[in-house]
């Protein structure tokens, strides 16, 4: 456990440390200049890139079989529920 805790420790250390240089960097260059593909750390990608395209795609099929998967699990447990009769002593 000490092990993992201590990986996972250094893993939030050098990416504290690769924010903090980024931001460092950020300030130190003047306004006027160009901006940075990644100055933005929130920001959203912008449109138009094939990688994007199919990543969204592939989100967006998976979103719908996860869906489709759900609804039919809704059908499944309302079947049972409402084929169930309560047991004569009260128990389902």
């Amino acid at each position: 456990m000490a092990d993992a805790t201590t990986a996972a420790r250094d893993r939030i250390d050098r990416a504290l440390t690769l924010l903090e240089s980024k931001v460092k960097a950020l300030k130190a260059r003047p306004a006027s200049s160009q901006a940075v593909a990644d100055d933005d750390l929130f920001a959203i990608p912008a449109p138009g890139a094939a990688a994007d395209a199919a990543r969204i795609a592939a989100l967006e099929a998976a979103g719908h079989e996860a869906s489709a998967a759900l609804a039919a699990a809704a059908g499944a447990i309302r079947e049972v529920l409402a084929g169930e009769d309560p047991e004569p002593d009260g128990t389902t």
